[in-house]
């Protein structure tokens, strides 16, 4: 049992022997295949600059190895020109493991940020702007529900933590709390009276609060992970961290500031009627007819609009870049169901009139007080500003659906850039980068050498120093922590998420100095019971059997304490753990289960009158 253990352990520990091959990944996007015509027009390109490359096609997607890293960012460079937008060409490093491994589930280890280079954000949400949203959405819905039910209200408002509704009635107001109570449980919903007006004021209660703040991080890393996978990286992390913080990590990725410009864009779209009516140059000076709202366009010229809005980016599934019959840049718009639902019931009863399409984007306030905390530091919190932008006013001359497309977009690269953002989704609340650290390939090449020595040094020390102090059975000892390595690693490689980092390793190295731990209370325990005038059989046995209790409980509390440190750490702190508990569980067989076999195979059975310890 033991031997095929270790030999199942050393079967699926093989595919890291074989190493890494720098590759591209090449996969189509907007609904664009990748057929044969284009693989080879792919081929034909590299073949033309001199570029070999072994080519795999599997699952839609085209997998191409080169020799070394400069053919694979050359490469990079020549095909994103040759595809354009329409093709994801990603950086990676593709296991050059045989295809009967890979058949079998055998992969070789991940290597984490610091190993494999690539580029680190820590980023956090703006609650701030998320609650406010929140507000607005509740105005809104309280707004609608009130007028189905005809429930007339004199005017309704978000104020600090609350919303406002105001009546001319106290029956109106009454009939309309116990309304607004059979529809929201999660808030608390009290009549008041202020002067001569008759109020409702609605607030969260503290679950709905710590609700709405956990989805706002929630849904923000799903965007965050839709915008990754948009910029085509391979094995990228995107975690949470804390209340209002999440990690990404961009394995590969050395331009932060393509990363930065798509990960913290906050862009979205609204679209609202534009307010005919109003006169443009007494709302220019200030005069904005009630319910109204003045934004300019791109040129600097002001717009009335209404505050109402009649469908934001949260409804839009799917959006790509083109041109129209001008040859002017526009972006293509699918919306869900409800969305389209809303859209086609709107514009049906508009025909004929204009409809804005608003661009928002937040954009992070420079701090004016030279001590405040800086980007980068514990308590550095970000103050954003709203900027808006009407992008385009058009006459609606049918009824929309669930397609449809804006222009008036400046360049081809901006309707670019909407699209993917749009696409990949509006983020809840703004998000700012406080912490960014870009490794090197060349520094994690060298953190991955300096890892593997500072291994391989304390093995030679732990290898050459039991067999100094305990001969024939330090040499089992060594046996065993080889064993314990062998496991480790093919139990680390058989876990789809497990990913190795330089913490990881550090887990590595601990995990071995606790396996000979094992084996030195063992050999100490054998060494007690010869003293004492015990047979050498009886030595061995009671040596295994005594020592074991102390083994279970040191090695099942710091299992205890690293189980912990996995549940609640993030990162380097979460992936250390794991090491730590997959190295225990192993130094428990090798140092015991192994270790005794070997012994019964050499020693067991015999009259032995000495003990080579």
């Amino acid at each position: 049992m033991v031997f095929l253990i270790i030999a199942i352990g050393f079967f699926y520990a093989l595919p890291n022997f074989y190493g890494e091959d720098p590759a591209l990944q090449i996969s189509g996007t907007h609904g664009v295949e990748l057929d044969q015509k284009k693989i080879d027009s792919i081929k034909s390109v590299l073949d033309a600059k001199e570029i070999s490359g072994n080519y795999e096609f599997e699952n839609g997607s085209l997998l191409v190895r080169f020799n070394n890293t400069d053919e694979q960012l050359t490469a990079r460079e020549i095909l994103s020109a040759q595809l354009g937008e329409n093709y994801i060409v990603a950086l990676n490093l593709a296991p050059s493991t045989p295809a009967w491994m890979r058949s079998l589930g055998m992969h070789p280890l991940k290597l984490g940020l610091d190993l494999r280079g690539g580029v680190h954000f820590l980023m956090e949400v703006d609650m701030d702007e998320a609650m406010k949203k929140m507000r607005a959405q509740l105005t809104n819905d309280f707004r609608t529900e009130l007028r189905n039910n005809n429930l007339r209200l004199s005017g309704i408002k978000a104020e600090g933590d609350y919303v406002l509704v105001e009546f001319k009635d106290a029956d109106v107001r009454d009939e309309a709390k116990k309304l607004l109570e059979s529809r929201h449980k999660d808030f608390n919903i009290l009549a008041q009276d202020i002067g001569d007006k008759f109020c409702i004021r609605a607030t969260m209660t503290a679950a709905k609060l710590s609700e709405v703040r956990t989805n706002a991080v929630d849904q923000n890393i799903n965007i965050i992970r839709n915008r990754v996978n948009e910029l085509g990286v391979a094995e990228p992390l995107v975690q949470r961290q804390g209340a209002d913080r999440l990690v990404v990590e961009l394995p590969g990725v050395q331009d932060t500031a393509r990363a930065k410009e798509i990960l913290g864009a906050t862009a979205t779209l609204e679209f609202r009627m534009v307010d005919s009516s109003a006169d443009i140059q007494a709302a220019a000076a200030g005069h904005v007819p009630a319910g109204s709202e003045v934004i300019n366009d791109a040129n600097g010229y002001p717009v009335v609009v209404q505050k109402q809005v009649i469908l934001s980016g949260d409804h839009i599934v799917d959006a790509s870049s083109s041109a129209d019959e001008n040859g002017r840049p526009q972006v293509n718009i699918s919306l869900d169901s409800r969305g389209g639902s809303i859209m086609s019931n709107f514009t049906k009863d508009n025909i004929g009139k204009p409809m804005a399409t608003n661009f928002i984007e937040f954009v992070v306030l420079p701090s004016e007080d030279s001590d405040a905390p800086k980007p980068g530091d514990a308590n550095y919190k970000p103050k954003f500003k709203k900027v808006e932008r009407i992008i385009n006013v058009a006459t609606i001359q049918a009824r929309l659906g669930s397609n449809f497309r804006i222009t008036g977009l400046d360049s081809p690269k901006e309707a670019h850039n909407l699209a993917l953002l749009l696409r990949a989704g509006a983020l809840i609340a703004p998000i700012q980068i406080v912490e960014e650290r870009t490794i090197g390939p060349s520094l994690g090449q060298q953190n991955i050498e300096n890892g593997l020595n500072a291994m391989l040094y304390g093995v030679v020390f732990l290898i050459v120093f039991m067999v100094f102090y305990y001969k024939g059975f330090g040499l089992i000892a060594d046996l065993a922590l080889l064993f314990n390595l062998v496991l480790l690693v093919g139990i680390m490689s058989l876990i789809p998420g497990a990913t190795m980092t330089l913490p990881g390793i550090a887990g590595i190295v601990l995990t071995l100095g606790m396996a000979v731990d094992a084996n030195v209370l063992i050999y100490e325990r054998i060494r007690e019971e010869i003293r004492a005038g015990r047979p050498i059989q009886t030595a061995i046995h009671e040596g295994y059997a005594r020592a074991f209790v102390t083994i279970a409980d040191s090695n099942i509390t710091t299992f205890i304490t690293a189980l912990i440190l996995f549940m609640v750490g993030t990162g380097a702190v979460k992936g250390f753990a794991l090491v730590l508990m997959i190295g225990l569980a192993s130094s428990m067989f090798t140092a015991v289960t192994a270790c005794r076999a070997v012994v019964n195979i050499i020693w067991g059975g015999r009259n032995l009158k000495s003990l080579s310890i």
